[in-house]
């Protein structure tokens, strides 16, 4: 990984239940060239997610969300 880190807003459009919720972080933030990947307890639907832009892909990180089906929204770019 390079020492550049920027971060994007993910949107998920459906309501979560905890284990979904930690489940998508964990997926998330599994994806080579991802730092961290957090949903505030108090706003749900969005996940901030910080990355290597050059490792990784903006698009890639909506993968773990559609993989279950759900809809999100890169949000910021």
């Amino acid at each position: 990984m390079s020492d550049w880190c920027t971060d994007v807003l993910i949107h998920i459009d459906e309501e979560l239940d905890d284990a979904n919720i930690h489940d998508i972080e964990r997926d998330v933030s599994m994806i080579d060239g991802v730092y961290s990947a957090c949903v505030h307890e108090r706003a749900r639907h969005l996940m901030l997610v910080d990355y290597d832009p050059e490792t990784v892909e903006t698009l890639e990180l909506l993968g773990p969300v559609q993989n279950r089906g759900l809809h999100g929204e890169l949000v910021g770019l």
